[in-house]
């Protein structure tokens, strides 16, 4: 068993933004088809976070500062998964 590293870009709830403003930023900046999109809204809005989307740090990165020039909070964490080879 190997262990690697990824990332994951975690969106924050907060009381600004609309959900279908969201489900627009999720689907633009994420890819996300807009059931997908609503799910993390809610989760978000519920939870106070939701992960959007996993990858590279690079990739994330644009995201993140994408979501960051519409004032979105997002942050882009580290976690580990464990892959067979």
């Amino acid at each position: 068993m190997e262990i690697t590293n990824s990332y994951k870009l975690l969106m924050y709830n907060d009381d600004i933004h609309s959900f279908p403003y969201i489900m627009a930023c999720l689907i633009r900046f994420c890819e996300q088809e807009p059931l997908q999109a609503e799910q993390c809204a809610l989760l978000a809005h519920s939870n106070g976070k939701c992960s959007v989307k996993s990858g590279d740090f690079i990739d994330l990165l644009e995201i993140h500062n994408n979501f960051e020039r519409v004032n979105v909070k997002t942050e882009i964490v580290a976690h580990e998964s464990y892959m067979h080879k």
